[in-house]
């Protein structure tokens, strides 16, 4: 391989994590800048709030075929071609004249992100050896924690000047993920998929569980920051420095989480994370302490990302020949979960403060272990496809 060879696989490599943490920050980056939109608008920060809803709920739903459609086009044209759209949608953010412009921007953002990260995924897990998928997988993990976690700083720094530059990093960035692209080898020739290809009775335990996890652990922070106001009587700031820990301890933990997945088996990773989380928001619901709902809060955020990494090792052990559409159908309900928590735990906040943490505790306890069933835990040692290169993380 010449040197410039060399550089283009370890760009599209690089490129492949990097992916991960766009969809992330994009989806978050308006949460801390809801006021400066409203304003600039004539409308409420409650209104601008809707700039959040309109890129999750296409993005979840595309996903549930996304990952199918994309390996029938061509996983690299897909790709690709979902970057450029990104970019015209983040440009049309920035630029937006009026809300309903902004809305449409926000759409189309949500939609193209659904084309790239299930193709993503399927990528990595083609370029790895079994034996180290939840490294790699952990790494992805932690790009998508690091998008998460710091789209609100960039936003509300960007605020300082205009809310409209943070869209214009985030087409600056799908620029570039489109000129380096994804590798060539990292999705062959699948023929013409059927959608529902993607629905096995394996994929849909691995999605159930993945809904289940989101919706009863990576999804509640609206609940914690809640026990934290009516709690301890935290203001707006501190509870977002509170929630901030969760964000970074999954940061600092993915690639421990993914050693884990490799070593102990996804399937009693995800087990054995579902019960630790269900203890951690029993405790946040419980304790009378401020620093240990915090710290409580934080290791939850490890948890869930191991959850979410023994989770994706799964999709991508499962042999079917539709990888890419598992994952798609994984990461839809995944997200779906997120989305609906609010809707569903809000009102159970209203009945019993308390009665809100253990609902979803007791959740996390029965419904896993019931969906991956031992039967489903010899995807963990089915032997994958052989590589065509190794991507070392």
């Amino acid at each position: 391989m010449t040197p410039a060879k060399g550089w283009k696989a370890g760009a599209t490599t690089a490129a492949l994590y990097a992916g991960g943490l766009l969809g992330p920050f994009g989806g978050a980056v308006t949460s801390s800048v809801l006021p400066e939109i409203g304003a600039d608008f004539d409308r409420t920060a409650g209104d601008a709030a809707v700039t959040l809803t309109l890129y999750l709920l296409p993005f979840a739903a595309l996903m549930l075929f996304s990952g199918t459609l994309g390996a029938r086009w061509g996983a690299v044209r897909t790709v690709r071609t979902a970057y450029l759209v990104y970019v015209l949608a983040s440009l049309l953010c920035a630029v937006a004249w009026t809300f309903p412009v902004l809305l449409a921007g926000r759409v189309l953002q949500g939609a193209a992100n659904a084309f790239t990260t299930p193709l993503l995924l399927t990528a990595l897990a083609a370029l790895t050896p079994k034996e180290r998928l939840g490294r790699t997988l952990g790494v992805f993990a932690s790009m998508q924690a690091v998008g998460q976690t710091s789209a609100p700083l960039v936003g509300g720094l960007a605020a300082e000047a205009s809310w409209r530059w943070a869209f214009l990093g985030a087409a600056v960035l799908a620029a570039l993920l489109a000129w380096v692209g994804m590798p060539e080898t990292a999705a062959p020739d699948t023929g013409r998929l059927r959608l529902r290809s993607a629905w096995r009775p394996s994929v849909v335990r691995i999605a159930v569980t993945g809904f289940i996890v989101w919706g009863c652990l990576g999804g509640l922070s609206f609940l914690v920051a809640f026990r934290l106001g009516d709690g301890f009587g935290l203001g707006a700031g501190q509870r977002g420095l509170v929630l901030t820990g969760f964000g970074i301890a999954g940061i600092l933990t993915a690639r421990l989480v993914g050693r884990a997945v490799d070593r102990f088996g996804a399937r009693r990773c995800v087990l054995l994370g579902s019960v630790v989380g269900a203890v951690l928001l029993a405790g946040v619901a419980l304790l009378p302490s401020l620093w240990a709902v915090g710290l409580l809060w934080a290791a939850a955020g490890a948890c869930s990302q191991g959850i979410i990494v023994g989770v994706n090792a799964l999709v991508l052990s499962d042999q079917g020949a539709n990888r890419g559409g598992s994952v798609s159908v994984v990461q839809s309900l995944r997200f779906l979960g997120g989305a609906l928590s609010p809707a569903l735990i809000v009102p159970l906040y209203h009945l019993d403060a308390v009665l809100a943490f253990l609902v979803p505790a007791a959740l996390l306890v029965v419904v896993p272990p019931l969906v991956l069933r031992r039967r489903h835990a010899r995807t963990d040692m089915r032997p994958g496809p052989e590589p065509d290169r190794t991507v070392r993380s």
